[in-house]
C-alpha cells in the first residue's frame, strides 16, 4: 500500500477528529489498523484525549516520611471526548468529578518514634525493619527500634503496615 499525499491528509483529518486506528483503516480501505498506527507514529501526530484520564497523574508526588491530611476537594473538569454513534463519531464535552471526598484532619498529637538509624547489616530478629528514605541515597536506613517476636516492625510501624480491612475499604 502506498501512502499518497491525499491519503495522508485524510488520515490526519480523521485522526484529529478522534477516530480510532481501526475506524480510519476501514474508511481509507486497503490498509490495516497496524499500518495506520505506524503512519501516525511516523508522522508524530499528537495523541488523542481519552475519556476520564487519571486523577493520579494530575496529583504531585509527596514524601512519605511525614503524615499529612489529604486535600480532598470536589473539582469538576471539562474534557472533550469522542464517542461513536453508529458510523459517525461525535465529540462532546463532559464534566468529570476528580474528587468528591470531605477534608480529613489528622490528630495533632501524633508521636513519631525516634529512629535508631540502623543499616541492613545491623538488623536483628528483634529490631524494626521499616525502611526509611530512598535506598539509592546515602541517608537511607531502617527504623531499628525494638520489635515484638511476632512482627518485623515496632508497634508504630506495625500499625502503618497492618491496617484492618474495614479501614482500607473506608479510605478508598
Amino acid at each position: 500500500m502506498i501512502w499518497t499525499d491525499e491519503r495522508v491528509e485524510k488520515l490526519k483529518k480523521l485522526w484529529s477528529e478522534g477516530l480510532s486506528a481501526s475506524q480510519i483503516a476501514a474508511q481509507l480501505g486497503g490498509v490495516s489498523r497496524n499500518a495506520v498506527i505506524g503512519k501516525v507514529h511516523r508522522l508524530s501526530l499528537p495523541g488523542r484525549a481519552k475519556a476520564g484520564g487519571t486523577a493520579a497523574a494530575a496529583r504531585p508526588k509527596r514524601a512519605t516520611s511525614a503524615p499529612r491530611a489529604p486535600n480532598y476537594a470536589a473539582r469538576a473538569v471539562t474534557r472533550t471526548v469522542a464517542r461513536p454513534a453508529g458510523a459517525t463519531v461525535l465529540k462532546e464535552e463532559v464534566a468529570i468529578d476528580l474528587a468528591a471526598e470531605p477534608d480529613i484532619e489528622l490528630a495533632a498529637n501524633i508521636v513519631l518514634p525516634m529512629s535508631r538509624r540502623l543499616e541492613l547489616t545491623q538488623l536483628t530478629e528483634r529490631t524494626c525493619k521499616w525502611p526509611i528514605g530512598d535506598p539509592l541515597k546515602e541517608e537511607f536506613h531502617f527504623c531499628g527500634n525494638d520489635s515484638p517476636e511476632s512482627s518485623p516492625y515496632c508497634s508504630y510501624h506495625a500499625r502503618l503496615a497492618y491496617q484492618p480491612s474495614a479501614e482500607r475499604r473506608r479510605s478508598r
